[in-house]
């Protein structure tokens, strides 16, 4: 066992594990860390634990210093760096004419860095770009191409829900979404119902699976040959959170379907849930990142 702390650099953004060296650090704690990228100002998420030594990667690197009101004032500095970066950067941009469109800028802590987040359909020749950016800012440059989900975490804004993006408020890491999810939890597969404003499948699709897979075991699928007390039929319709199915029986095709609780009713051969290939391939750009 080792005694950590969880420290994020973004808002929502991933936790990273740390050795507080004997300190007592408390929750939104400023602490300055040295990371991959260099030295940073991170916000102490999760507070000093003992955590199980498979689950560090290793080195674990020590916090440097709890942030002083130096640090913070550094911090703010870089805050207004940033936004003349962005203002630099989108201005080589348009005089290279390169088909790419910038999202954010990021200085590492000690301004040992400087990080250009973009967007762009394909790649990105962008190698006098970086030799006019480090011409300007004196220091290292790196342009890191990121997906749409990444840009919409970064710049926010708010869903079909009315709440601000999941991404930006919670989500540490984005979880794998498929269009099977949907089509398992019974939800329309129009883009326009089950897409996010990024375009891509919605993060909240993953949020009840669990619960719908749980559900689709103990329930006969739509297509399905089932057992009633009224006799045998087929399922036309399924609600799986009631629990109720609508079945045509065999005896009476054409009149209207029949309503039993799934507790009535026994799969004699249940049927499959599969996305055919033409909704799969008019959906199929919805699954990117």
């Amino acid at each position: 066992m080792a005694e950590v702390i969880g420290v994020r650099f973004k808002n929502a953004g991933k936790i990273y594990y740390f050795d507080p060296d004997g300190q007592t650090m408390q929750k939104e704690q400023k602490v300055i860390v040295e990371t991959a990228r260099g030295v940073e100002c991170g916000e102490v998420a999760m507070e000093n634990r003992q955590v199980e030594d498979r689950t560090i990667v290793k080195p674990l690197k020590k916090v440097i210093r709890i942030a002083t009101p130096e640090d913070m004032a550094q911090a703010e500095k870089n805050l207004e760096k940033e936004r003349n970066a962005f203002r630099v950067c989108e201005e080589k941009i348009a005089a290279h004419k390169l088909d790419m469109k910038l999202v954010d800028v990021e200085y590492t802590f000690d301004n040992n860095k400087v990080l250009f987040y973009f967007t762009a359909d394909g790649r990105v020749d962008f190698r006098e770009l970086v030799k006019d950016l480090a011409s300007v800012f004196r220091t290292r440059i790196e342009l890191r191409q990121i997906g749409v989900r990444d840009e919409a975490k970064m710049l926010g804004g708010l869903g079909i829900c009315g709440m601000p993006f999941c991404c930006t408020r919670f989500l540490g890491e984005f979880q794998p979404v498929s269009i099977k999810m949907a089509k398992e939890q019974g939800l329309s597969l129009s883009p326009t119902k089950i897409s996010g404003t990024c375009g891509r499948l919605m993060c909240c699709l993953k949020y009840e699976q669990a619960a719908y897979e749980d559900l689709l075991r103990t329930t006969p699928k739509n297509g399905a040959i089932v057992s009633t007390p009224e006799g045998r039929g087929k399922v036309v319709e399924v609600n799986l959170l009631t629990g109720l199915l609508k079945v045509r029986l065999d005896k009476n095709s054409d009149a209207p379907p029949k309503i039993f609780p799934k507790d009535e009713v026994k799969a004699v051969r249940d049927a499959p849930i599969r996305v055919d290939k033409k909704e799969a391939e008019a959906l199929k750009g919805l699954e990117d990142k």
